[in-house]
């Protein structure tokens, strides 16, 4: 089993596949798909995002009105030349910042996103399904001075048309994709310590459905048995909850039902049936870390 994502983008799959999606294997070998923003939401989310900026500015620039007012004034009731000076620098470095750094900033440390981009449900994501890093943010929002050219994003556009994973240049030298959000779910187990085991703690409600199975399901899994797992299959289970919040609920279910069958054959005892196979891998794992520091 593969310790890293491995990335095939549905684009370049003429027969079988649906235009419009980034598709990445994960070592479990289950498929995950990203439908890839279009120009309409991306557009919706620019606006939004120039439109806070204006107001930005409109603040700035009632600030910078108070503090031109309030500056000692030559004989002839103009800045003395110093303050003239440090004012443009300042003016300069603040539409630098709104401009540029808008952007950068948000997408790098805000989960490859910005306000509008939230609001619309869509965000930056390398081509190979990764969050995003400054570098990347960096890039593609350097280049977005050129794809804004001649006005109105025409160069950006055109490249979006070019290409079916609707990159403009800013995508392209810095090797992401704009993609809608994908459903997700809060963890059923809110705790960070270590979860009780116990045996038979576990009585499912009749009216229940089985999709809101008690998240308070204990798992009773023998030494012996959990012994015949290793430090490999640990993380497998911690990369899959590492990435558990970025799919959606049915493939969610399936990758943890694999996993849980897997696990549980190689341990040689039979899964639960009646117990959500995410409470099973949690248990799993931390069974595991358990024996693994007493040993």
């Amino acid at each position: 089993m593969s310790d890293s994502l491995q990335y095939r983008s549905a684009l370049d799959e003429p027969v079988g596949r649906p235009a419009g999606e980034l598709t990445i294997d994960t070592p479990e070998q289950v498929s995950i798909r990203f439908p890839i923003a279009g120009m309409g939401s991306r557009f919706l989310a620019i606006l939004i995002d120039t439109l806070l900026q204006i107001a930005a500015y409109v603040a700035l620039v009632l600030v910078f009105a108070l503090v031109v007012s309030a500056a000692p004034k030559s004989g002839r009731g103009e800045f003395a030349r110093g303050g003239e000076k440090w004012l443009v620098a300042g003016l300069i470095l603040v539409h630098f910042v709104m401009y540029w750094g808008y952007f950068t900033l948000f997408e790098a440390f805000w989960n490859g996103q910005t306000p509008g981009k939230k609001l619309f449900k869509i965000r930056v994501i390398q081509d190979s399904g990764r969050q995003i890093t400054f570098f990347e943010a960096m890039i593609r929002n350097l280049i977005r001075v050129i794809d804004m050219l001649p006005s109105f994003y025409l160069v950006g556009v055109i490249a979006m048309i070019c290409n079916r994973g609707h990159k403009r240049l800013g995508d392209l030298a810095a090797g992401t994709l704009v993609v809608h959000e994908r459903p997700s779910e809060e963890p059923m187990w809110g705790g960070t310590g270590p979860r009780t085991i116990t045996a038979a703690a576990f009585q499912p409600a009749q009216a229940e459905p089985d999709f809101l199975l008690q998240h308070h399901a204990a798992v009773t899994l023998p030494a012996d048995a959990i012994a015949r797992l290793s430090a490999a299959d640990l993380n497998v289970i911690d990369r899959f909850f590492a990435r558990a919040l970025d799919m959606d609920l049915t493939t969610r279910a399936q990758i943890a039902a694999k996993l849980a069958g897997q696990m549980t054959t190689k341990m040689n005892v039979d899964a639960p049936k009646e117990i959500n196979p995410e409470r099973v891998l949690e248990a799993i794992a931390h069974q595991l870390r358990v024996q693994g520091g007493n040993r």
